[in-house]
């Protein structure tokens, strides 16, 4: 059981780095994202922070 909960607040936790990083990107102006090459791929470069996939 306390494996469960474990498990429960990792995705929890890397969720909400998840929220937070992908929001810092979309925050950043376009003309930095474009220079990034993130724009339009937000979601995809936070899942590979947070996630590492």
């Amino acid at each position: 059981m306390t494996q469960s909960i474990q498990s429960l607040r990792d995705r929890i936790s890397r969720r909400i780095a998840y929220r937070r990083t992908l929001n810092a990107l979309r925050s950043l102006p376009l003309n930095s994202r474009l220079d990034l090459g993130l724009a339009g791929k937000e979601r995809r470069a936070a899942h590979r922070a947070v996630y590492g996939c």
